[in-house]
């Protein structure tokens, strides 16, 4: 009988312990690093230049989610990085791009704009923001409010990247666009924190431009060839260099832009990362906090000269060596690499340039199509401003000159997308009327249906051509689109006791915030609507 008690006694202790190891090793501060740009081969084809600490130790020590794609057709950054933060589509969280056309007052709305936010110290050239639009839930907002203590922090180089995927709690940190300061918003906080204006004011962001852009191996490494802005190339073997004509190069010369268009941006940010992680003591309780990093300069590089230039190539192996200072620094901070889970990723791949081929892609000229389009129902329904305007591959035609002329709206949407499907580079439009009372489960419609909010998406959505971008000035490459060289982005999901492994079973990306929920013991975002994946 004394035996048995004391067996019963072992076994309560022995389960006592197991729970309390358990409740130990649950992760306390989540990472998520989200490049704006990066194919999803990207890892794979550049694997041998890689450091072994940085985007190598993620991939081999991580769950590596091989066929991770977006499911919807507007894959661009801010669309992205709402789903990211949300876990949910587009149709749901409501973002569907930077800005959209408002039916009653026939003007232009911006995602993040607000007057009636104002700028704190060292937002000079910034502009007065907030997350006043942003309608959904973000992982932000629920870790908040599963535990006040918690602390939220988002740091990106542009004010819509940050906001998006911060949310409304928590802070966002963004560069100014003169001295590149780190800055925030009243709807965050009503005065900036003595460390980021002592941070300002020592000048940390200057040590980090590069005056003179020369590559960081020797250039016979490197897979791709072509170049637009690199300097004092040479091969020693021989290998061919691509020269890219530079007519339609942005002008590099203030701080801010070096931070967008070269891998100084990266560097600044990872720096003020580290920063922001010991100065908010992150890991150091029991709540779980969290750091949400996005990078913008991947895509502005990626967009400017191409996914397949040097320029591009360069970027990735400094950012890699970036990653693995930062992971270092602040492994070192928690007493087990299991406290921290670290997500990397990326809002969108990347269209092939252009004009990466002797003979160039032809591109689809917006301008073009919205005179065509109002031409076409001014010679049916008389002379007038029938267009609104034209954003994201949405045609936003004029509501109340329609009600005015006692035409219907849907019969209008339908007619106008009949007739793009004419416009050169179009290969589907739908009409908004469709995507609203009917329902697509597979295909092109149900990735625009996917990506269609009623309150702000256009009357007509087309979809380009496999290869078409929008005709714009300085730009090669361009995401948009619901192709796989868009849609399929790399993820990985390291630390917090996962199994290293590679998963090569499709992923869709509403899944990554319920998974890092449920890895942190919180309920997952009111709108997240992905499944929750498998890491242990």
């Amino acid at each position: 009988m004394k035996r048995g008690i004391l067996y019963m006694i072992l076994m309560v202790v022995a389960v006592m312990c197991a729970t309390t190891t358990w409740a130990q090793k649950k992760p306390r501060v989540v990472v998520n690093i989200v490049l704006t740009t990066m194919n999803g081969d990207d890892l794979e084809r550049y694997a041998d230049n890689f450091s072994q600490g940085g985007f190598r130790r993620l991939t081999t020590e991580g769950v590596t989610f091989a066929n991770a794609t977006y499911g919807y057709m507007q894959t661009l950054t801010p669309v992205s990085l709402a789903t990211l933060s949300t876990g949910a589509t587009p149709s749901t969280h409501g973002v569907v791009g930077e800005a959209w056309w408002d039916h009653i007052t026939n003007k232009r709305t911006t995602l993040v704009d607000d007057s009636s936010a104002h700028s704190l110290r060292f937002s000079t050239g910034t502009g007065n923001y907030s997350a006043k639009n942003l309608l959904a839930e973000s992982f932000g907002d629920a870790v908040v409010k599963s535990n006040e203590e918690s602390r939220v922090a988002t740091i990106a180089i542009e004010p819509m990247s940050a906001i998006v995927m911060n949310g409304k709690r928590g802070v966002a940190y963004w560069m100014e666009t003169h001295k590149t300061h780190w800055t925030t918003s009243s709807c965050y906080v009503e005065e900036l924190p003595e460390w980021v204006a002592t941070y300002n004011q020592e000048e940390w962001n200057k040590v980090y431009q590069l005056e003179r852009w020369n590559t960081l191996l020797p250039y016979d490494r490197y897979h791709n060839s072509q170049v637009s802005k690199i300097e004092g190339l040479h091969s020693k073997e021989g290998k061919r260099i691509d020269f890219v004509g530079t007519d339609d190069m942005p002008t590099v010369t203030s701080l801010h832009q070096k931070m967008c268009y070269t891998p100084a941006g990266n560097s600044a940010i990872f720096a003020f990362a580290k920063q922001t992680f010991g100065k908010l003591q992150m890991g150091r309780d029991e709540a779980v906090d969290v750091l949400n990093i996005v990078l913008d300069t991947p895509e502005k590089i990626a967009t400017v000269y191409g996914a397949e230039s040097v320029e591009y190539e360069d970027m990735l192996y400094r950012l890699d060596r970036d990653i693995e200072d930062f992971i270092a620094f602040t492994t070192a901070q928690l007493s087990s690499p299991e406290e921290m889970v670290i997500v990397l990723t990326a809002a969108h791949g990347t269209s092939p340039s252009y004009n990466a081929t002797k003979e160039p892609q032809s591109r689809f000229n917006v301008m073009q199509a919205e005179v065509i389009v109002n031409a076409y129902l001014g010679s049916q329904y008389g002379n007038a401003e029938w267009v609104l305007g034209y954003e994201n591959r949405n045609i936003y035609l004029n509501h109340n000159l329609i009600k005015e002329k006692k035409l219907s709206i849907p019969a209008l949407q339908h007619e106008v997308a009949t007739f793009c499907m004419q416009l050169k580079g179009v290969s589907h439009a739908l009409a908004a009327d469709a995507l609203r009372n009917s329902y697509f489960g597979s295909g092109y419609a149900q990735k625009i249906q996917n990506g269609y909010y009623p309150k702000r998406s256009g009357d007509v959505v087309i979809n380009l051509m496999p290869g078409y971008i929008e005709e714009q000035q300085t730009t090669r490459s361009a995401s948009g689109s619901m192709y796989r060289y868009d849609v399929h982005v790399p993820l990985v999901v390291y630390g917090g006791g996962v199994q290293p492994r590679v998963v090569e079973e499709k992923v869709d990306m509403t899944s990554v915030v319920p998974t890092i929920a449920k890895m942190v013991g919180i309920a997952a975002p009111t709108a997240s609507e992905g499944e929750i994946l498998k890491v242990k």
